[in-house]
């Protein structure tokens, strides 16, 4: 059976009994049906936080995949197996990718939550709604403006652009305010996909309901002819929105295959904005669960230093340890082998390739101090001699190493993954975690730190664009601000054919965006940008519904 007829033929718990077996109060649950409830956070917030905090991350992804979603639930059940209380806390799927190249995001085989279909397309329609919040905020702006414009907004300097949940090209630049005075003012404009958005961004970083509308009100929306920032506070477009996201403030609870409970909420991208899910609901799993699995998108160097940088330091959120997933397919690939060629045996490449694991261990170890293990997410094509050579690079550099079945067998195929992490963690000594920058850095000084420390570049050129930009967001107080960087995913270069563990080379930075909302800027590296468009083949071409309602073709 394939991912989504495996999830089909589930026969998963009420959700009631799975809140019940966490010490969910019931009037903390909103029920959407009888597998998904949301989780006001208000009703918990007198619980201590009493879990230890998992962050899973991964090597450099490249398109052969690496199943860190898929091996971050069979973790999380793996835990469950051996008989520790554990908790999932990650993101919601975005409908871009679903329809695009990359897929759903709900992990594969017998490592999957529940209901995928759902999960995957409009779940409890938080997307929808960080949509129409965000879009409410620029309908709102231009009604300002229209309405005589008392904050002498130029309208050449509009920067909150519209967003919406889906791959679209056609919408990166558009005109619009087109058809005569009634019709608002003529002005370029465009829309990213919501996952990028700065309301999105904003959702995840806060800590509350009330940090939230804090949050929207200091978006900036535009500047002033003569110079000066407007917020959102200052259209009184933060109440509002914040009214429209109560609801999907509250984080939604489901349960894996094994019936391990998973907290997922929130969605922003990893290689646009900070690639994690909401703090709010980090911090619910740890009052709930003796051990929280999370995870931070793509590799390390986006997803686990976004984390780290940003999330943990506006939130006090600690991991305790760093589980990186590999697999053997992908280092032979990072060896410089194809990918119709993965399947075959080749020890050089991988012995080659294993240069991006060390480059990420190396990076988690002496860049942020923390302990790791590494989760090799195993193939039926993985040749002994290959895994052989893997374990002894692991066993050399003194790192735990571990392969996973949990696709084949779900929690069963984990367990002595779950078992090393548990180990590792029963050595106490939590270290005190470091970061690769201090907030008294120049935003300048802080891109260089990642790109030196993270990405192993040899320098970093900053365009004339990116150079204004990050002068002016300086002068106007913003100069404190951790950096989020937007780049490829598929290389720690800003170029995706540099594979492997490239150094020395330079680092291009093109643009950057104040993120006021979320309390960080992005600067934008080669040519990422915020609205993917589709591929050639996208996956909506395969997903179907028959006449009984069953869903199809998502993976």
């Amino acid at each position: 059976m394939n991912d989504i007829q495996i999830a089909q033929a589930a026969q998963p718990k009420p959700i009631n009994d799975i809140a019940k077996a966490y010490q969910i109060p019931e009037d903390a649950l909103m029920p959407f049906g009888n597998i998904i409830a949301k989780v006001n956070p208000v009703k918990l917030r007198d619980l201590p936080t009493k879990g230890k905090l998992i962050l899973v991350s991964a090597i450099t992804p490249t398109t052969a995949g690496e199943g860190k979603t898929t091996v971050s639930i069979s973790l999380a059940d793996g835990l469950s197996a051996i008989g520790k209380q554990a908790m999932l806390a990650l993101r919601e799927p975005s409908m871009g990718p679903v329809f695009g190249m990359k897929g759903g995001a709900t992990g594969g085989g017998h490592a999957q939550v529940l209901p995928m279909e759902n999960i995957n397309l409009h779940f409890t329609g938080d997307f929808h709604a960080i949509t129409s919040a965000n879009n409410l905020l620029c309908a709102m702006v231009d009604n300002h403006i229209q309405q005589g414009n008392q904050l002498n907004i130029d309208e050449r300097q509009v920067r909150v652009r519209r967003c919406m949940d889906m791959n679209d090209r056609q919408l990166r630049y558009i005109v619009d305010g087109l058809g005569g005075t009634g019709n608002g003012v003529p002005r370029e404009d465009g829309f990213d996909i919501t996952a990028a958005s700065e309301v999105m961004a904003s959702f995840c970083m806060a800590n509350n309901l009330m940090d939230l509308k804090k949050r929207l009100g200091n978006i900036v929306v535009a500047r002033s002819r003569d110079g000066q920032n407007i917020t959102c506070a200052q259209i009184g477009a933060n109440g509002a929105m914040a009214a429209m996201l109560r609801d999907a403030m509250m984080p939604n609870l489901v349960q894996t295959l094994d019936h391990t409970p998973a907290l997922i909420h929130g969605g922003p991208f990893a290689n646009i904005a900070h690639g994690c899910n909401s703090i709010v609901a980090t911090k619910m799993a740890l009052q709930l669960a003796d051990y929280v699995v999370t995870e931070a998108g793509f590799g390390a160097d986006l997803g686990a230093e976004k984390f780290i940088d940003i999330k943990c330091r506006a939130s006090g959120l600690r991991p305790d340890c760093v589980v990186l997933v590999a697999t053997i397919r992908a280092l032979k690939h990072h060896g410089g082998v194809q990918k119709a060629d993965l399947n075959t045996q080749n020890v050089p490449a991988l012995e080659a390739g294993l240069e991006n694991l060390l480059a990420h261990i190396r990076n988690v170890r002496t860049v942020w101090n923390l302990p790791v293990v590494v989760a090799i997410n195993h193939f039926v094509t993985d040749s002994e001699a290959e895994i052989k050579t893997l374990q002894s690079a692991m066993e050399k550099e003194g790192v735990p190493c571990s392969f996973s079945d949990g696709w084949a067998k779900g929690g069963a195929g984990a367990k002595e993954l779950a078992q090393d992490v548990v180990d590792l963690l029963a050595k106490g000594n939590k270290p005190e975690i470091t970061f690769t920058y201090s907030d008294e850095m120049s935003l300048f000084e802080k891109v260089e730190a990642i790109a030196k420390k993270i990405y192993h570049a040899g320098s970093v050129n900053f365009s004339a664009q990116a150079k204004k930009i990050l002068t002016q967001l300086t002068e106007d107080g913003f100069g404190h601000y951790p950096v989020c960087i937007a780049k490829t995913q598929y290389s720690f270069s800003d170029n995706a054919k540099l594979l492997g563990a490239p150094s020395g080379y330079e680092l291009t930075i093109r643009d950057a965006r104040l993120s006021g909302g979320a309390g960080f800027i992005v600067v934008f590296a080669g040519d990422i940008i915020a609205m993917p468009g589709l591929p050639k083949q996208p996956a909506a071409l395969n997903v179907d519904v028959d006449d009984n309602g069953v869903i199809s073709g998502i993976f």
